[in-house]
């Protein structure tokens, strides 16, 4: 029971528990370092997935011993988390002071993030894991929650606008990045994947209605490819969301919109 009770904690951080810094005793290993770990943990993790992700196949990247690795990360928890904050990093973020308008800044942090999660397919599978209180995580959140602020919403409504935007954000790479990998997988371009997957479903009959449907819906959307079909369906959604807060500071205000 005991046991049972442990397990069903949240998990810690490698940020909280002073293992970021240490390392252990005796003596260094040759040519190592936390930032050549953890560079190739995520060359890995982008590679061959989470899935396929063990301290022994990360030992046989970088030519040393599993115990060599173990010399600076405690676990392989901590390992990812040290890697999910190393390409957080990787984001261009806008200055919240810098002038710019709100509504552009929303964009901009919209599109690193999608950007992001369609680059690295194992991050959307973190981020729910890890408490993301590493300093690029933070850092993220920081600019995320002054640029809401600048919206003219109270701040009763910065968390419901914030997971307004980010989460569909977070659906919608998430789902384009797993589209990426599963084309990968299988040897083909995202274009021929999707081709592959359209003419699997025609010859199913009772997705004929469906599928007329969404030929016409697709059709009238535009696109030649997947990458633009999908670049157009972002920017409008996100462009409904910009709009949407706009409506509600001018209902906050007591004032029409637009």
């Amino acid at each position: 029971m005991a046991k049972a009770a442990r397990e069903g904690q949240p998990r810690s951080s490698v940020w909280l528990e002073g293992k970021v810094h240490r390392r252990r005793g005796g003596g260094q290993p040759s040519g190592l370092d936390r930032a050549r770990i953890t560079g190739a943990t995520v060359r890995l993790l982008d590679a061959d997935g989470l899935a396929k992700f063990s301290m022994r196949r990360l030992a046989g990247e970088l030519n040393v011993t599993a115990m060599s690795v173990y010399w600076y990360v405690d676990t392989k928890d901590d390992l990812l988390e040290l890697a999910l904050d190393e390409v957080m990093g990787g984001m261009r973020l806008p200055d919240p002071d810098g002038g710019e308008d709100w509504r552009d800044q929303v964009r901009a942090l919209a599109r690193e993030y999608r950007t992001l999660l369609v680059r690295h397919p194992w991050v959307s599978a973190l981020v729910g894991v890890f408490l993301n209180i590493g300093p690029n995580s933070l850092a993220f959140s920081r600019v995320v929650q002054r640029v809401v602020r600048r919206t003219g919403l109270p701040a009763k409504r910065m968390t419901s606008t914030i997971s307004a935007v980010f989460q569909f954000v977070y659906g919608y790479g998430t789902l384009e990045g797993h589209l990426a990998s599963r084309a990968a997988a299988g040897g083909m371009s995202v274009d021929e994947y999707f081709q592959q997957a359209l003419d699997t479903v025609t010859a199913a009959p009772q997705a004929a209605d469906v599928l007329r449907e969404s030929r016409e819906i697709m059709e009238a959307r535009g696109g030649d490819t997947v990458a633009e079909m999908l670049e157009r369906d972002f920017e409008f959604a996100l462009e409904l969301l910009i709009a949407g807060i706009e409506a509600m500071v001018a209902r906050e205000r007591g004032t029409p919109s637009d």
